[in-house]
């Protein structure tokens, strides 16, 4: 029975998620372990250039992994066979590889969509998806799955009551003050079981102006190209931008992310575990090295972007 007064409750707005139909998971590795679960995959083919926390799930079913090569259009390096039993990941790099993934699909039935750096990329048909939320906004937790599978798990709800804190904290007192508790909150996810999304995760996606992020991803990402489009070594088509998630800039010196920190602009670096999965000769390690992702997200204006623009053009 809802109780009636008491104390008032944060009020978020009520508005609606973009993926209402999908599966609501609490996150993307978990997304995975259900795909894997539900279809009874024995072998997965996985990117060198992918992120560690895929291998999770993996090591918990136990099921085999051979990984595969990247060319320099971030594309599969097909030159192995996909069994009846077995499934190919492929990552949607930066959100700007969804041709590649319905071309995948005609000639992999067993292809599974990496969509955690491409939230706004919709399903492809018949090819199971999976999104990481936090990746894009600013939640605790929460994965969309999109499941070519009548087949339903039985789990629990989530609770993200203990994973919230540097969100509030970069509200307060600034983002940077925060990322101790981001940290651990990164560790917090690591192995928990497959869950529903957690209602407070629900209400902050409910909340969301996605047309809007939207709109801000892609009219910066255009701005940055614009002047980057001729230093960048990645050459990739902008005419489909889709609310990317960063800015892919390539470039053969590496100094550049380390430059951008002394002026406050932070770079992940996607991945540091590719290092050890590979070696200098590869391709996938001189991706993880030179690679400088440059944020474009909604919480940005070109004025933003300007001040990025006027750092780089000393570095490049």
């Amino acid at each position: 029975m809802k109780s009636i007064g008491g104390y008032l409750e944060l009020q978020l707005s009520k508005g609606h998620e973009f993926y209402p139909l999908l599966l609501k998971l609490n996150t993307g590795r978990n997304a995975l372990e259900y795909i894997l679960k539900v279809k009874g995959y024995t072998l997965i083919h996985l990117p060198y250039y992918t992120c560690e926390v895929i291998m999770e799930p993996i090591r918990k079913l136990g099921i085999q992994y051979q990984f595969y090569t990247i060319n320099d259009q971030m594309e599969p390096v097909v030159d192995f066979e996909v069994g009846p039993t077995e499934c190919l990941l492929y990552t949607n790099y930066f959100g700007l590889k969804q041709e590649t993934i319905k071309a995948l699909s005609t000639k992999f039935p067993n292809l599974i969509a990496d969509n955690s750096q491409a939230f706004f990329s919709e399903p492809t048909e018949n090819v199971d998806t999976f999104y990481s939320c936090r990746k894009f906004f600013g939640v605790p937790d929460g994965a969309y799955l999109s499941l070519n599978s009548e087949v339903r798990l039985k789990i629990e709800k989530d609770i993200s009551l203990n994973r919230f804190s540097h969100l509030v904290k970069s509200i307060e007192t600034g983002i940077e003050s925060g990322y101790e508790d981001y940290v651990k909150n990164n560790m917090d996810l690591s192995n928990l079981p497959i869950r529903k999304m957690s209602s407070l995760s629900r209400a902050l996606l409910s909340g969301i102006d996605y047309k809007d992020c939207k709109y801000r991803r892609n009219s910066n990402f255009m701005y940055l190209h614009d002047f980057l489009v001729n230093h960048n070594a990645y050459a990739f088509d902008a005419s489909t931008v889709n609310g990317p998630m960063v800015y892919p800039l390539l470039h053969a010196s590496t100094e550049i992310r380390k430059k951008l920190l002394e002026k406050r602009i932070y770079i992940a670096t996607y991945w540091p575990n590719v290092f050890e999965w590979t070696t200098k000769k590869m391709y996938e390690n001189y991706l993880a090295a030179h690679m400088i992702c440059l944020p474009i997200d909604h919480r940005y204006t070109h004025s933003d972007m300007k001040r990025l623009l006027n750092v780089l053009k000393h570095l490049l």
